[in-house]
């Protein structure tokens, strides 16, 4: 598969992060370069930042840099021979734009300015596309049409969404669920019924208005692009995209902080909302934490794999990192010697002379902590008197959803406590709290961060909180305190110069700004430093370009990952050299192959009934038919015991292979065992002991005592408990009952199995050949091997056992023919499949000899095979072309056999399909040429 061509040069490094650095290096090369015509570029001339209409005028300059590369790109090259550049398809709830409309015909769209926008502005590498909703309902023909021409002019491709969907999933399932959920303010407590229902509908227009934007996407799709997916309100987009083009680069970002399992599996579409996300290659959070939280939520309600990756199911790996925005700090930095910015200084200065500065900005919204925020500072007031004509306090609270009851009560609490504050501790001509609600141009905010000492940012649930970095950034002569909660993402990257404080904790709060407010110059210094080479180094700028990059570096990754994972079965041509041989044998495997697929972790009393395995309804007719086929032998080749078997197989014609075929029976016949002689078992009550302590202390895990093995199972227990016992449970076993005794201890995705030494399936084929060779009298040649299983990889010996000589480099198919196919001499094995197959049964049989059986834990309950069965006997009837052995895992990626299918569903349309050409002498072969997943 060919390489990324956009981080594929020559010379590209092996590794992952030897190309991520290398993406680095020129990232930072580019930018040097720029850096000496800076005055040219974006915000590189002063009078180009102005709030409004002069961020319009940079952006149409971007829009006709973007023209210029959209003229190259169709002329597949620029002039100059230079390849185009790399499309970024940006998908948001919201454009960064707003319109008006002047007529029928026509729209008046201003810019807006916001750290998404400002990000993907200042990355050159890419040729960015905005997707999303204009904020407008547009119900005629004629305003979508200007509005999109209108639009295309600033690279922006409109969504449109009508008012009874906005209402549902914007206002709805995003604003009134999601957002509050993934701030810890939980679900509505509304009446319970009409909750339910209002989830439901809120739900389905969520991925109603999701499918919207990705039919948009698709549209205007082109090979190559990457797409970047936006915030909570398109969590469902990524696998609408996948589903449509699953070669489609898809990365998904998360503005908001992701809540801890614990709270996240609240939600009634938790799973639906998590598989969504997981479809994209690559996830990203502002911090580690709510990674963390991200893939715990996975593996304790999907029940997937946690990899220090991501998170992996089934071979299919979803990265998940972390990626802390950051802001434009050059532009803050250029902004302070603007006059305009100088004269608001100035007068700041002139009007809080005498007094310091404490400076809090924030939406007026329930997780910014506002009313904690003024609480901790009227504790201040109280314990110092000192301080109370010398200090002021600016909270700037900017008004958002002012037609929801619960802001609304917020505004009032809020102006309660600043009216009672200024009262209290307030005089004719001063007081100690100015409170503003409505929000400030950027050079007036710009000139406030200047003048302020302490900032104060007390944020009760914060996905970033950017103001805390413009504030830094703003900062390179006053030297300012920074007090930072920490429950906002920036803790996590300006905590070393901060003071952190737990918002909650008023007196806490007080003491910290009474620290800042006495700070010593010296360290007020080093800890701005600290936090302004951060700021100014974790730009917003790098961080859209580090995303991207990854995004790209994660799109090789997985296809390196894809050339290790086989290919679907080619159902079509299975079933036609099927219909084409004589003599077939089909070797099937019962759990999680024959049986209904279930749910991951059991849950709604699923655990009772999973445990009793049950053959799939729908493979009974088919089973019935192919058991009945003179030419088609079937061995049902399980871990299972014999009890199981009989009570799912037992009406058919077909032979039973019972405990990793230790055991084995025709239907029609008693059971016989295949075990080696001398088989030691007296190591079971030791370890019967250890999996009755461990079952006893690990609730919903249970353990199995089979004739030949013990199994403790925890797929039903909690996933990290459940993990943490089976490592306890195996350095138990390996330092105490198992360390001089001559067993194998299995590792499965949830259990730990202790069997003797040499039961695995691979093992026990050959014997059991040899035994239906003899009791069938055949003469004619096997001629046709399929081997379908969701095996362990300790029991994936079976699909090998079938493989043909090959040397080591060879591909998989085809295979070479096995000359005399009556009596030929044993195949050998090439390097990678442990030897040849002779030596390996010459292994098997020298373990009879290892001790005497137990006959208290072997009970059989008929006779067992002949004496004296030829050591070559099993696979000396085998006339196998290599295109006639199809060996296929069933839900397991990393598999060493020939082919995948996707879950026991596609086992059942291939035994249907093998049914009809056994009931047909005139099969014909499905148009299907591969199973589905």
């Amino acid at each position: 598969m060919p390489g990324n061509k956009y981080n594929c040069i020559p010379s590209t490094p092996r590794t992952r992060l030897e190309r991520l650095l290398r993406e680095r290096e020129l990232r930072k090369s580019n930018q040097e370069n720029r850096g000496a015509n800076r005055q040219g570029e974006v915000f590189g001339n002063d009078t180009v930042l102005n709030e409004g209409e002069n961020f319009g005028l940079s952006f149409e300059e971007d829009v006709r840099e973007g023209a210029a590369a959209r003229a190259s790109r169709d002329g597949f090259q620029k002039k100059d021979k230079r390849p185009s550049k790399q499309r970024l398809l940006v998908v948001a709830n919201r454009l960064p734009v707003s319109a008006v409309r002047k007529g029928e015909d026509s729209w008046q769209l201003e810019m807006s300015v916001g750290g998404l926008v400002t990000a993907l502005l200042g990355v050159k590498e890419f040729d960015a596309r905005w997707i999303g909703w204009a904020g407008v309902n547009v119900p005629d023909e004629i305003g979508q049409k200007a509005l999109i021409k209108a639009l295309a002019e600033k690279r922006c491709i409109p969504v449109f969404l009508d008012e009874e969907i906005v209402h549902q999933y914007y206002n709805g399932y995003c604003n009134n669920i999601l957002w509050p959920l993934f701030h810890y303010l939980g679900l509505p407590q509304e009446d319970r019924l009409a909750t339910t229902r209002s989830f439901q509908s809120q739900f389905d227009a969520y991925k109603k208005a999701n499918q919207m934007f990705a039919d948009v996407v698709n549209q205007h799709y082109e090979e190559g692009d990457v797409v970047w997916c936006h915030d909570y309100h398109l969590m469902f987009l990524p696998k609408c995209l996948k589903e449509y083009n699953s070669n489609m680069k898809v990365g998904w970002f998360l503005h908001t902080p992701f809540p801890s399992s614990e709270i996240h599996r609240t939600l009634p579409s938790r799973s639906e909302l998590l598989r969504s996300v997981l479809a994209a290659d690559l996830v990203g959070f502002h911090t580690y934490d709510y990674a963390r939280h991200f893939v715990s939520a996975c593996t304790r309600i999907l029940g997937l794999e946690a990899t220090p990756e991501g998170v992996e199911d089934q071979g299919k790996l979803t990265r998940v990192a972390a990626f802390p925005i950051g802001i434009d700090s050059d532009r803050f930095i250029r902004a302070l010697q603007l006059p305009q910015v100088q004269w608001h200084i100035k007068e700041l200065k002139e009007r809080f002379a005498g007094r310091k500065v404490m400076l809090g900005v924030d939406r007026l919204d329930m997780i910014k902590g506002i009313p904690q925020k003024i609480l901790a500072f009227e504790k201040f007031l109280e314990e110092n008197p000192s301080w109370r004509d010398k200090v002021v306090l600016l909270q700037i609270a900017v008004p958002t959803r002012t037609d929801v009851p619960e802001y609304q009560k917020l505004t009032s609490q809020v102006h309660e406590i600043v009216g009672r504050i200024n009262g209290r501790f307030g005089t004719l001509t001063a007081v100690p709290i100015h409170h503003l609600d409505r929000s400030l141009d950027f050079h007036a905010l710009c000139a406030l961060y200047a003048v302020t000492d302490v900032a104060l940012v007390t944020s009760l649930r914060d996905g970033m909180n950017l103001v805390s970095y413009e504030f830094v950034a703003c900062q390179d002569s006053k030297k300012g305190v920074l007090i930072l909660s920490e429950f906002a993402g920036a803790a996590q990257s300006l905590g070393a110069g901060a003071i952190l404080v737990n918002p909650w904790n008023i007196t806490e709060v007080a003491a910290s700004i009474g620290y800042a407010l006495n700070m010593p110059a010296d360290e007020r210094e080093k800890r701005h430093q600290h936090n302004f080479m951060h700021v100014t180094t974790h730009t917003s700028q790098e961080w859209a370009a580090t995303f991207v990059s990854e995004l790209n570096d994660t799109i090789v990754e997985a296809q390196l990952r894809t050339r290790q994972i086989p290919p679907l079965l080619p159902i079509r041509e299975a079933v036609g050299h099927y219909s084409q041989s004589s003599n077939r044998l089909l070797i099937l495997g019962f759990n999680a192959t024959l049986t209904e697929p279930v749910d991951a972790l059991g849950r709604r009393g699923g655990q009772i009934r999973e445990m009793e395995l049950k053959l799939h309804p729908e493979l009974k007719e088919s089973l019935r038919k192919l058991s009945d086929d003179p030419k088609t032998t079937i061995v049902v080749l399980s871990g299972s015991d014999r009890k199981g078997l009989d009570d799912n197989f037992g009406e058919y014609n077909m032979w039973l292979a019972a405990e990793n075929g230790m055991f084995l029976r025709l239907t029609k016949g008693e059971w016989m065992t295949t075990m080696p002689e001398n088989l030691n078992m007296e190591w079971v009550n030791s370890i019967k002991h250890v999996f009755e302590y461990f079952t006893e202390r690990t609730p919903r895990s249970h353990f199995e005592v089979r004739e030949t093995s013990l199994v403790w199972n925890y797929k039903y227990a909690d996933i990290e408990f459940g993990r943490l016992q089976a490592r306890d449970m195996l350095q138990h076993l390996w330092t105490g009952p198992i360390s001089n005794v001559s067993v194998d201890v299995v590792q499965g995705s949830r259990s730990v199995e202790v069997r003797a030494v040499g039961v695995t399936k691979g093992a026990a084929i050959d014997r059991i050949l040899g035994e239906i060779v003899h009791h069938k009298g055949m003469k004619a040649p096997i001629d046709y091997v399929l081997c379908i299983g969701h095996f362990l990889p300790k029991d994936e010996d079976v699909y090998t056992f079938f493989e043909p000589e090959l040397p080591s480099e060879s591909p998989p198919t085809p295979r070479a023919i096995i000359a005399n196919p009556i009596f030929p001499s044993l195949p050998k094995f090439s390097a990678m499949k442990s030897g040849s197959k002779s030596s390996r049964l010459k292994k098997q049989r020298s373990m009879s000899t290892i001790e005497k059986k137990s006959n208290n834990h072997v009970n059989v309950s008929a006779s067992t095979p002949r004496d004296k069965m030829t050591l070559h006997e099993g696979s000396s009837v085998l006339d196998l072309q290599g295109d006639n052995y199809f060996s296929c895992s069933v839900g397991r990626k990393r598999s060493s056999a020939r082919y995948l299918l996707g879950s026991s569903n596609d086992v059942v349309t291939l035994l249907k399909e093998l049914a009809a050409c056994s009931s047909d002498v005139d099969c014909t072969v499905p148009d299907s040429t591969s199973s589905t997943q």
